[in-house]
């Protein structure tokens, strides 16, 4: 489903470039002293929100596919934590590591990680990633625990080399480096949004604000009832929060 406000922001920027070719139409009446509202800064404004768009679809892909990556590493967790916990059961280890491992696996394997679906096309980025963290960290923890807890059993020698101690200490890592990029990636999605915001909709000099600046020149020069007026303001522009 398509987000509302991320098609609203392109719309404008659409509106924006319109906007543009209309009042370029009006040739050389069209000639405000004000800086910001002559046709150069206006093209420059309009490059500018164009960009930020596509920022924001580039920093959301990569979040995407950080997701998506994370989603299948942290996938090999149970699975892996099951074979683990069998194979420390064919070592020396007492009943009562055993019984700790066991309690460990156990809170692997009933722990879902609660993860934020990638965004859609036109979706807007997720407000917050805050449980699905929460949830990834605890996971991490959980397995850290547990490789942990058979790295103090010498006999811990698996022949498989994903069992192997060093194996599951790389996997670590790894679950560690994904989660990290996957916060970093909502970060950028979220500094990227402040940025196209503030070129689309900061007062008096953003795009929209612009472009109901432009339109009051027109409506100046030509009058509320001209037809010059009349089509450029039908040229609808909002803010969005």
């Amino acid at each position: 489903m398509k987000s509302t406000s991320e098609t609203g922001h392109a719309i404008n920027v659409a509106n924006f470039n319109e906007l543009i070719t209309a009042v370029t139409a009006l040739g050389a009446t069209y000639a405000p002293a004000k800086a910001s509202l002559k046709l150069a800064s206006l093209n420059a404004i309009s490059t500018a929100g164009a960009n930020s768009l596509n920022e924001v679809i580039s920093k959301k892909n990569a979040y995407n596919n950080a997701v998506n990556a994370r989603m299948q590493s942290f996938s090999k967790m149970r699975p892996l934590a099951t074979r683990v916990l069998a194979a420390l059961h064919t070592t020396d280890a007492n009943f009562e590591l055993l019984k700790d491992a066991k309690t460990i696996n156990r809170k692997i394997q009933g722990r879902r990680a609660v993860d934020i679906a990638p965004v859609a096309e036109g979706a807007a980025a997720p407000k917050s990633i805050s449980a699905s963290q929460l949830s990834y960290d605890q996971l991490i923890q959980h397995f850290t625990t547990l490789v942990n807890l058979i790295e103090t059993v010498p006999s811990y020698q698996p022949a498989e080399n994903d069992l192997k101690l060093d194996t599951q200490q790389t996997y670590i890592s790894e679950l560690n480096s994904l989660n990290s990029q996957v916060s970093a990636a909502y970060i950028a999605i979220g500094n990227e949004r402040i940025a196209r915001n503030t070129i689309l909709y900061k007062t008096l000099v953003g795009l929209v604000d612009i472009a109901l600046s432009v339109k009051l020149y027109v409506k100046s020069v030509f009058g509320s009832n001209s037809p010059q007026y009349k089509g450029i303001n039908k040229i609808a522009f909002r803010t969005i929060a």
